[in-house]
Protein backbone atom coordinates (compact mmCIF):
# COMPACT_ATOMS: atom_id res chain seq x y z
CA UNK A 1 0.00 0.00 0.00
CA UNK A 2 1.45 3.40 -0.87
CA UNK A 3 1.37 6.14 2.00
CA UNK A 4 -0.53 8.87 0.24
CA UNK A 5 -1.82 10.36 3.55
CA UNK A 6 0.81 10.74 6.07
CA UNK A 7 -0.37 11.75 9.71
CA UNK A 8 1.60 13.51 12.47
CA UNK A 9 1.48 14.47 15.66
CA UNK A 10 2.38 18.16 16.93
CA UNK A 11 2.99 19.37 20.52
CA UNK A 12 1.53 23.13 21.05
CA UNK A 13 5.14 23.04 23.63
CA UNK A 14 8.23 21.28 21.53
CA UNK A 15 9.70 23.28 17.96
CA UNK A 16 9.32 22.38 14.79
CA UNK A 17 11.92 19.81 13.87
CA UNK A 18 9.08 16.80 13.76
CA UNK A 19 6.83 18.91 10.96
CA UNK A 20 9.80 19.81 9.03
CA UNK A 21 10.82 16.19 8.68
CA UNK A 22 7.46 14.56 8.50
CA UNK A 23 7.31 17.61 5.54
CA UNK A 24 10.44 16.24 3.99
CA UNK A 25 9.22 12.42 4.09
CA UNK A 26 5.32 14.04 1.95
CA UNK A 27 7.55 15.81 -0.61
CA UNK A 28 9.64 13.14 -1.02
CA UNK A 29 6.74 10.14 -1.57
CA UNK A 30 4.26 12.87 -2.80
CA UNK A 31 2.05 12.28 0.18
CA UNK A 32 -0.41 14.60 1.49
CA UNK A 33 0.65 15.65 5.07
CA UNK A 34 -2.41 15.39 7.80
CA UNK A 35 -1.03 17.28 10.82
CA UNK A 36 -2.65 17.15 14.32
CA UNK A 37 -1.67 20.02 17.00
CA UNK A 38 -2.60 19.08 20.59
CA UNK A 39 -2.27 20.37 24.12
CA UNK A 40 -3.24 17.84 27.02
CA UNK A 41 -6.22 19.82 28.84
CA UNK A 42 -6.25 19.46 32.89
CA UNK A 43 -8.87 17.20 34.57
CA UNK A 44 -11.89 18.71 35.83
CA UNK A 45 -11.12 20.14 39.19
CA UNK A 46 -11.97 19.01 42.41
CA UNK A 47 -13.06 21.42 45.36
CA UNK A 48 -12.85 24.86 45.45
CA UNK A 49 -10.33 25.18 42.28
CA UNK A 50 -12.42 26.05 39.71
CA UNK A 51 -11.14 29.63 38.62
CA UNK A 52 -7.74 28.41 38.49
CA UNK A 53 -8.99 25.59 36.09
CA UNK A 54 -10.77 28.18 33.91
CA UNK A 55 -7.63 30.33 33.73
CA UNK A 56 -4.88 27.25 32.72
CA UNK A 57 -7.46 26.29 29.82
CA UNK A 58 -7.97 29.88 28.66
CA UNK A 59 -3.94 30.03 28.39
CA UNK A 60 -3.78 26.22 27.15
CA UNK A 61 -5.83 27.23 24.31
CA UNK A 62 -4.47 30.41 23.56
CA UNK A 63 -1.08 28.67 23.06
CA UNK A 64 -3.10 25.88 20.88
CA UNK A 65 -4.15 28.85 18.51
CA UNK A 66 -0.50 30.17 18.32
CA UNK A 67 1.11 27.01 17.70
CA UNK A 68 -1.68 26.10 15.34
CA UNK A 69 -1.38 29.65 13.43
CA UNK A 70 2.75 29.09 13.20
CA UNK A 71 2.34 25.59 11.85
CA UNK A 72 0.01 26.28 9.37
CA UNK A 73 2.86 29.33 8.23
CA UNK A 74 5.49 26.10 7.89
CA UNK A 75 3.25 24.23 5.87
CA UNK A 76 2.05 26.90 3.46
CA UNK A 77 6.15 27.53 2.98
CA UNK A 78 6.62 23.46 2.76
CA UNK A 79 4.69 23.97 -0.45
CA UNK A 80 3.28 20.71 0.72
CA UNK A 81 -0.35 19.21 0.53
CA UNK A 82 -1.78 19.56 3.76
CA UNK A 83 -4.71 19.62 6.48
CA UNK A 84 -4.74 21.01 10.09
CA UNK A 85 -6.69 19.51 13.20
CA UNK A 86 -6.30 21.40 16.78
CA UNK A 87 -7.27 19.57 19.32
CA UNK A 88 -7.60 19.64 23.15
CA UNK A 89 -9.02 16.65 24.86
CA UNK A 90 -8.07 15.52 28.50
CA UNK A 91 -4.94 12.86 29.03
CA UNK A 92 -7.52 10.12 28.61
CA UNK A 93 -9.18 10.84 26.24
CA UNK A 94 -5.74 11.43 23.95
CA UNK A 95 -5.48 7.82 22.51
CA UNK A 96 -8.87 8.00 20.84
CA UNK A 97 -8.14 11.44 19.21
CA UNK A 98 -5.19 10.38 17.56
CA UNK A 99 -6.63 7.08 16.79
CA UNK A 100 -9.28 8.48 14.85
CA UNK A 101 -7.68 10.68 12.80
CA UNK A 102 -5.22 7.77 12.17
CA UNK A 103 -8.10 5.97 10.26
CA UNK A 104 -7.75 8.82 7.70
CA UNK A 105 -4.06 8.04 6.91
CA UNK A 106 -2.14 5.36 5.54
CA UNK A 107 0.76 5.77 8.34
CA UNK A 108 1.10 7.87 11.32
CA UNK A 109 4.62 9.06 11.60
CA UNK A 110 5.89 9.79 15.25
CA UNK A 111 9.30 12.22 15.21
CA UNK A 112 11.79 12.69 17.74
CA UNK A 113 10.50 15.63 19.52
CA UNK A 114 6.84 13.56 20.58
CA UNK A 115 8.76 10.73 21.34
CA UNK A 116 10.63 12.82 24.34
CA UNK A 117 7.13 13.22 25.61
CA UNK A 118 6.50 10.10 27.75
CA UNK A 119 3.06 10.89 28.25
CA UNK A 120 2.49 12.23 24.67
CA UNK A 121 4.41 9.31 23.14
CA UNK A 122 2.36 6.44 24.65
CA UNK A 123 -1.09 8.01 24.27
CA UNK A 124 -0.33 8.60 20.52
CA UNK A 125 1.05 4.76 19.92
CA UNK A 126 -1.96 3.60 21.67
CA UNK A 127 -4.34 5.16 19.47
CA UNK A 128 -2.35 4.79 16.64
CA UNK A 129 -1.60 1.39 16.55
CA UNK A 130 -4.76 -0.20 18.82
CA UNK A 131 -7.47 2.38 16.95
CA UNK A 132 -7.11 2.74 13.52
CA UNK A 133 -5.64 -0.51 11.96
CA UNK A 134 -2.38 1.35 10.20
CA UNK A 135 1.31 1.40 10.40
CA UNK A 136 3.08 3.73 13.04
CA UNK A 137 6.42 4.77 12.12
CA UNK A 138 8.79 5.87 14.86
CA UNK A 139 12.09 7.78 14.28
CA UNK A 140 14.38 8.13 16.91
CA UNK A 141 16.56 11.07 17.34
CA UNK A 142 19.54 10.93 15.07
CA UNK A 143 18.67 9.15 12.84
CA UNK A 144 18.01 9.39 9.06
CA UNK A 145 14.10 9.04 8.01
CA UNK A 146 12.74 8.35 4.63
CA UNK A 147 9.51 6.42 3.64
CA UNK A 148 11.59 5.32 0.67
CA UNK A 149 14.64 3.39 2.39
CA UNK A 150 16.77 1.39 0.37
CA UNK A 151 17.41 -1.41 3.16
CA UNK A 152 15.07 -2.58 5.37
CA UNK A 153 14.71 -5.15 7.81
CA UNK A 154 11.48 -7.20 8.34
CA UNK A 155 11.46 -8.51 11.98
CA UNK A 156 9.66 -11.99 11.31
CA UNK A 157 8.14 -14.89 14.01
CA UNK A 158 4.86 -15.97 11.87
CA UNK A 159 2.66 -13.84 13.54
CA UNK A 160 -0.66 -12.28 12.34
CA UNK A 161 1.00 -8.78 13.51
CA UNK A 162 3.88 -9.55 11.62
CA UNK A 163 1.78 -10.85 8.43
CA UNK A 164 -0.43 -7.18 9.18
CA UNK A 165 3.34 -5.09 9.74
CA UNK A 166 4.52 -7.05 6.07
CA UNK A 167 1.32 -5.86 4.14
CA UNK A 168 1.32 -2.79 5.66
CA UNK A 169 4.61 -2.14 4.28
CA UNK A 170 5.01 -3.65 0.44
CA UNK A 171 5.34 -0.53 -1.61
CA UNK A 172 8.11 0.38 0.71
CA UNK A 173 9.90 -3.27 0.59
CA UNK A 174 9.17 -3.29 -3.26
CA UNK A 175 11.10 -0.06 -3.78
CA UNK A 176 14.17 -0.93 -1.08
CA UNK A 177 16.90 -2.47 -3.11
CA UNK A 178 17.40 -4.95 -0.22
CA UNK A 179 15.26 -6.79 2.38
CA UNK A 180 16.00 -8.80 5.22
CA UNK A 181 13.81 -11.10 6.81
CA UNK A 182 15.06 -11.29 10.29
CA UNK A 183 14.37 -14.79 12.44
CA UNK A 184 15.72 -14.98 15.94
CA UNK A 185 15.39 -18.59 17.23
CA UNK A 186 12.82 -19.80 14.88
CA UNK A 187 11.15 -22.81 15.58
CA UNK A 188 10.34 -25.27 12.72
CA UNK A 189 6.69 -26.95 12.21
CA UNK A 190 3.83 -26.91 10.69
CA UNK A 191 2.34 -25.58 13.93
CA UNK A 192 5.20 -23.25 14.39
CA UNK A 193 7.26 -21.56 11.29
CA UNK A 194 7.42 -24.11 8.68
CA UNK A 195 9.50 -26.97 7.63
CA UNK A 196 11.86 -24.12 6.54
CA UNK A 197 11.17 -20.85 8.72
CA UNK A 198 11.03 -18.13 6.70
CA UNK A 199 10.75 -19.73 3.44
CA UNK A 200 7.11 -19.25 3.08
CA UNK A 201 7.26 -15.65 3.89
CA UNK A 202 10.30 -15.16 1.65
CA UNK A 203 7.96 -16.31 -1.15
CA UNK A 204 5.58 -14.33 -0.63
CA UNK A 205 7.44 -11.26 -0.85
CA UNK A 206 9.31 -12.53 -3.75
CA UNK A 207 6.15 -12.85 -5.61
CA UNK A 208 5.70 -9.00 -4.68
CA UNK A 209 8.76 -8.15 -6.28
CA UNK A 210 10.95 -7.89 -3.09
CA UNK A 211 14.19 -8.77 -3.43
CA UNK A 212 14.41 -10.73 -0.18
CA UNK A 213 17.38 -12.56 2.20
CA UNK A 214 16.47 -14.63 5.21
CA UNK A 215 18.66 -14.40 7.91
CA UNK A 216 17.66 -16.76 10.86
CA UNK A 217 19.74 -15.77 14.33
CA UNK A 218 20.34 -17.33 17.72
CA UNK A 219 19.50 -15.19 20.59
CA UNK A 220 22.19 -16.95 22.51
CA UNK A 221 20.23 -15.83 25.65
CA UNK A 222 20.08 -12.30 24.64
CA UNK A 223 16.92 -10.69 24.52
CA UNK A 224 15.50 -10.66 21.29
CA UNK A 225 15.16 -6.75 21.03
CA UNK A 226 18.98 -6.46 21.13
CA UNK A 227 19.32 -9.19 18.32
CA UNK A 228 17.09 -7.56 16.26
CA UNK A 229 18.27 -3.98 17.11
CA UNK A 230 22.41 -5.17 17.03
CA UNK A 231 21.83 -7.10 13.36
CA UNK A 232 20.03 -3.67 11.79
CA UNK A 233 22.88 -1.91 12.73
CA UNK A 234 25.08 -4.43 11.35
CA UNK A 235 23.17 -4.61 8.15
CA UNK A 236 23.08 -0.69 7.47
CA UNK A 237 19.41 -1.26 7.79
CA UNK A 238 17.10 2.06 7.78
CA UNK A 239 14.20 1.42 9.04
CA UNK A 240 13.08 -2.11 10.83
CA UNK A 241 9.47 -3.69 10.10
CA UNK A 242 7.64 -5.49 12.87
CA UNK A 243 4.29 -6.40 14.34
CA UNK A 244 3.38 -4.80 17.62
CA UNK A 245 2.38 -6.36 20.50
CA UNK A 246 1.76 -10.33 19.99
CA UNK A 247 0.79 -10.79 23.09
CA UNK A 248 -1.80 -8.88 25.51
CA UNK A 249 -1.23 -5.13 25.80
CA UNK A 250 -1.46 -6.10 30.09
CA UNK A 251 1.40 -9.00 29.73
CA UNK A 252 3.56 -6.69 27.77
CA UNK A 253 2.95 -4.18 30.84
CA UNK A 254 3.46 -6.84 33.67
CA UNK A 255 6.58 -8.74 31.65
CA UNK A 256 8.25 -6.82 28.86
CA UNK A 257 8.47 -7.69 25.78
CA UNK A 258 9.70 -7.39 22.27
CA UNK A 259 7.59 -4.32 21.33
CA UNK A 260 8.27 -2.32 25.07
CA UNK A 261 11.58 -3.02 24.33
CA UNK A 262 11.90 -1.49 20.87
CA UNK A 263 9.43 1.68 21.93
CA UNK A 264 11.82 2.27 24.69
CA UNK A 265 14.84 2.64 23.25
CA UNK A 266 14.35 2.07 19.47
CA UNK A 267 17.91 1.59 17.68
CA UNK A 268 16.06 2.87 14.17
CA UNK A 269 13.17 4.01 12.56
CA UNK A 270 10.52 1.50 13.16
CA UNK A 271 7.61 0.68 11.13
CA UNK A 272 5.24 -1.13 13.85
CA UNK A 273 1.63 -2.26 12.64
CA UNK A 274 -0.94 -4.73 14.72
Amino acid sequence: MPFKTVLTIVSSHRGDDDLKMVSTLCDETEAHLSVVVLTPAPPPPIGHHAIGWFEQRERDEHTLQRRAAAVSDLLTSAAVSADLWTVYPEVPYLDDVVGRRARYADITVLGPELLSDETLKAKALEGALFSSGKPVLLIPAGAKASLKPKRVNVAWDSRVEASNAVASSLDMLRMAEEVRLVLVDPVQGEGAQGAEPGADAAAYLARHGVKIVVDRLPSQGQPIAEVLGRHAVDTAAEVLVMGAYGHSRLRERLFGGVTRSMIETPPLPLLMAR
